[in-house]
């Protein structure tokens, strides 16, 4: 059942401007992937304050530096949203060897960097210049626990928490978002030809009429449990000891 997205677009952008004006901040900052989620996300906060920057981060993937970085300069330039960009490939590098001093990194820590120094970036320049730093993960990913903690998990407020990938693809759709966005498999671009997709093994269709209706292939079913029950410690936070 499609949401009413005319009421869903102006609930969520009174959302974000009672946010701002609570928090007395001077604007946004959001990360621009060129990914269907951020494009959302930015969308939404130009719509709600005039100061949004998107910051484009690409990192070492080629794919950051091609598609994605046109990707995401194309929805800034339909929705005026300011941009910058910074290659963060230097830093990657620079940690992995650093790293490799005093610890040998696994696959996943070396594909973590990327998210991690990305989100030290989005909070570096709103600490510097009074913004809020967006969230861009949607339901589907969150179910999954399919983003990285303290990376892209990590944010001060998320206009899209609630909302499967289903329906973000919808609401682009709605809002006349670039079909290159709309049409292209959804990659969290951590690696060459990685989509998010193939690195699950299962496809967004199917996680979403899982979360909506509990159905689906019994090995759909398996590996979505598996992937929400091995990630329940990114949806926790943090633990904290307390003296009872």
């Amino acid at each position: 059942m499609l949401r009413d997205y005319e009421v869903e677009l102006k609930n969520r952008v009174q959302y974000i401007k009672s946010l701002i004006e609570e928090s007395g901040v001077k604007g946004i900052v959001f990360g621009n992937s060129g990914g269907k989620d951020s494009a959302l996300v930015g969308i939404l906060c130009k719509m709600a304050c005039e100061n949004t920057v998107g910051i484009i981060m690409p990192c070492d993937s080629k794919r950051n530096f091609t598609m994605d970085m046109d990707d995401g300069k194309d929805v800034a330039d339909q929705f005026q949203i300011e941009t910058r960009v910074i290659d963060l490939t230097a830093q990657r590098a620079q940690a992995m060897e650093n790293l490799a001093t005093i610890t040998t990194l696994n696959d996943q820590a070396s594909k973590n960097i990327a998210p991690r120094l990305r989100m030290m970036t989005l909070y570096a320049i709103g600490a510097s210049e009074h913004r809020l730093v967006a969230g861009t993960g949607n339901r589907s990913e969150r179910y999954m626990g399919y983003f990285t903690k303290w990376g892209d998990g990590a944010c001060d407020f998320n206009p899209i928490s609630d909302l499967t990938a289903t329906e973000i693809f919808e609401f682009l759709r709605f809002l006349n978002a670039p079909m290159s966005i709309i049409d292209k498999a959804p990659s969290a671009g951590l690696f060459e030809g990685q989509t998010d997709e193939d690195e699950m093994g299962v496809t967004y269709k199917a996680i979403d009429e899982y979360i909506e209706t509990g159905k689906g292939s019994a090995e759909d079913i398996a590996i979505i449990d598996r992937y929400h029950r091995t990630s329940q410690h990114k949806r926790d936070g943090i633990s904290f000891f307390k003296d009872v």
